[in-house]
């Protein structure tokens, strides 16, 4: 099996995508995952470049991560967190290994469940960025973002609660609101494009079908290590199929 480097840029949601990961082992009722090293500096170092939008500092910090999971025989890496490819999309030299693309992953999600008008919950980064607007249309889907009373909403639950491991009831119930008034506005689906919104919202609460970008991630990341899912050759810059 292939060596999974997780690049991890925030904790819960990283170990999400850990577990995930591991579910092979829980598939066959012995402990056989793959191999895994998570590297995740400190959130702290790059929330004042992405309040400046400045995504050349992300990108430094992201790639020292990419640089130690190669040192430590990482065969290839995927980052769970979806307003870090943002980060990853800058130019600069090619990442020390090759990692999954997951804006496509989810992509993908969605063009082999039939969707064709998806709602996006991320972070504002996210919502208001040109990644899934750009992948999901390749394939003839169209993305939807919230209004921007309730972008300020899903930002401020990620910035002040989820990414600290607080999941409030309250918070649940005003996403599943949110989400429900997608629904009416003609949605077929809902993306969580924020690492930790799948900890606050499973799929059974939420109004429309979910495309959890988090599990999506580890899934494709255990296929690759597994030899059933090609090997990627992304190294940052602007993705292309």
């Amino acid at each position: 099996m292939k060596h999974v480097g997780i690049l991890g840029h925030s904790w819960e949601g990283a170990s999400l995508c850990w577990r995930e990961v591991c579910q092979h082992s829980t598939r066959l009722g012995h402990p056989a995952h793959p191999d895994i090293t998570m590297d995740c500096i400190s959130f702290v170092h790059c929330m004042p470049a992405w309040d400046r939008s400045d995504y050349e500092a992300v990108r430094a910090v992201l790639t020292t991560s990419v640089a130690r999971l190669e040192q430590a025989g990482c065969d290839f890496f995927v980052c769970p967190d979806n307003t870090a490819h943002l980060a990853l999309e800058t130019a600069g030299e090619p990442l020390a290994i090759p990692g999954l693309h997951l804006i496509d992953i989810v992509a993908d999600a969605a063009q082999r469940a039939g969707h064709r008008r998806v709602g996006i919950l991320g972070t504002r980064f996210t919502m208001q960025g040109p990644l899934y607007p750009r992948e999901l249309a390749a394939r003839g889907i169209e993305s939807i973002i919230p209004t921007e009373d309730d972008q300020a909403l899903v930002h401020a639950a990620i910035f002040d609660e989820l990414v600290h491991g607080v999941f409030r009831d309250e918070t649940r119930a005003s996403f599943v609101d949110l989400i429900g008034r997608l629904a009416n506005s003609g949605c077929d689906a809902v993306a969580l494009v924020c690492t930790e919104i799948p900890l606050l919202l499973s799929p059974d609460e939420s109004p429309l079908p979910v495309l959890d970008s988090t599990r999506l991630s580890g899934r494709a990341a255990l296929e690759v290590a597994l030899g059933t899912r090609e090997l990627p050759s992304w190294r940052g810059g602007q993705f292309r199929r």
